[in-house]
């Protein structure tokens, strides 16, 4: 994509106005049981402009990039927030002012592989699973890679240009039972280009081997005893509740909504070893699995702590929702395709670390369970969730026993996380997180351990 060619379309702008030229680039190689299913790419681009006025958004958008396309746009959304002010007279104040520019590439600078490169890269890590897995099944192996390529100017002085990729590994076995098949999968890989994130295939051998263990263990394992239990749910569960359960919750626009979070600011809704935060593009010193540093509204990206030590204190907003909410705008406006409006969306939520380590929290444990791995899950802005648990074991004296068949945990989130009663001192990331609200978009997800009464299913 070539750079900088907006700004001087900026002189077409009436009033409060967003350019935006974007494109995402895909390609998807997927390999089971040694045979190549799957060899695809595509790219989707174009631009999209919107306006505000007295409280009214217009937008447009369009396939096409040449001048006379982006000149189109910028007149359609114009002329879409001027009908639409006319008509809802919602008389609004003025949008918060912020602006901010810069340009964060985190292309690969390696060479580039080619396709080949990768089918061969993908038909290595199944041959050794072929080889050293004898019990299995069936095996999939995939390599997924998006590219998200932006350039955004606004009519209050923002210009920012970012591309943001990320590169997936997916290892998905299944092992046949008297019960039926028993799958479990990881997803290997986060930020950046295929060329930065793989180098060797056996860099990833001990992870798959692990995997292997784990469902070796899970084909024979029970069901949890139904009912409330004590539990320890690692980082990659503990990181989707962060984002379904209360994440969710505390968007501006959700709030706006009806969420019960409306009426929880400043009060205690979780135990006070509780700190969630939705970091913008660096945690503790490291970047995020999502950097976001300016969003799609040309805001600066700021982190939000949502919870500090179990008290409520602040929501994600935009600029439209700070204004309203008489607060600063934290830069969580973000739009998935170049014809998607940004809204509300979380960056990277996750709870921060305590001080416990995951060996003494289990061994804190006389009767509970160790979840570990999630599968797909729900929430709604009650803070009520159901999430399904891949992956987990029993806690019996204080060590861990038999591993545990799919199941599911439920609850309300603002209710359950006022049980924690310990938080581990290590962090991780789900780097593959994906999250559907009315678009999809990658986010980053995560935390430390963290122990707690929750309801688990049964049989």
């Amino acid at each position: 994509m070539e750079r900088n060619i907006l700004r001087k379309y900026a002189n077409l702008f009436s009033g409060y106005t967003e350019l935006r030229l974007q494109e995402n680039r895909t390609s998807r190689i997927s390999v089971v049981d040694g045979t190549v299913m799957g060899n695809s790419s595509s790219s989707e681009s174009g631009v999209s402009a919107r306006s505000y006025k007295g409280g009214s958004w217009g937008f447009a958008s369009s396939p096409e990039t040449d001048s006379e396309a982006i000149e189109h746009v910028i007149e359609a959304a114009t002329e879409n927030a001027v009908f639409l002010d006319s008509h809802l007279e919602k008389a609004m104040r003025q949008l918060p002012v912020s602006s901010a520019e810069g340009t964060w590439d985190y292309s690969t600078k390696r060479s580039v592989v080619s396709r080949k490169d990768k089918i061969d890269f993908a038909r290595e890590v199944d041959s050794y699973i072929s080889q050293k897995f004898r019990k299995l099944s069936t095996r999939t192996v995939v390599i997924h890679n998006l590219d998200m390529e932006k350039q955004l100017i606004t009519s209050t002085g923002s210009n920012a240009y970012s591309m943001v990729p990320r590169s997936i590994m997916y290892a998905m076995l299944t092992v046949d039972t008297q019960d039926g098949p028993v799958q479990l999968y990881e997803a290997i890989g986060g930020l950046g280009q295929f060329e930065d994130v793989f180098a060797r295939p056996s860099d990833y051998y001990s992870r798959i081997d692990s995997l292997y263990e784990h469902l070796l263990r899970k084909a024979e394992g029970v069901f949890p005893e139904p009912g409330i239990s004590q539990c320890i749910l690692d980082a990659d569960i503990a990181g989707i509740l962060a984002h379904e359960a209360i994440g969710h919750t505390t968007e501006a626009d959700i709030v706006r909504g009806g969420s019960v979070a409306a009426d929880y600011m400043d009060q205690t809704v979780a135990s006070p070893l509780v700190t969630l935060v939705d970091f913008a593009h660096t945690a503790m010193g490291k970047t995020c699995p999502v950097p976001v540093h300016i969003d799609d509204e040309g805001t600066p990206a700021e982190d939000v702590t949502i919870i500090r030590d179990g008290v409520l204190k602040s929501y994600m907003h935009n600029r439209e929702s700070a204004m309203e909410f008489g607060v600063t705008p934290t830069g969580n406006a973000r739009g998935y395709s170049f014809s998607d409006e940004p809204i509300i969306r979380m960056r990277n939520t996750a709870f921060l670390p305590g001080t416990s380590s995951l060996e003494e929290m289990i061994q804190s444990v006389d009767n509970g369970y160790y979840l570990i791995k999630s599968s797909n899950g729900q929430a709604d802005s009650t803070s009520e969730f159901m999430f399904g648990v891949t992956l987990g074991y029993e806690i019996k004296n204080g060590k861990l026993g038999r591993a545990l068949k799919d199941t599911t945990i439920s609850g309300v989130a603002f209710d359950m996380l006022k049980t924690v009663t310990a938080v581990s001192g290590e962090m991780s990331w789900n780097n593959a997180g994906m999250c559907g609200k009315k678009q999809m978009i990658p986010v980053g997800m995560g935390g430390p351990a963290i122990k707690c009464m929750i309801n688990i299913g049964g049989r």
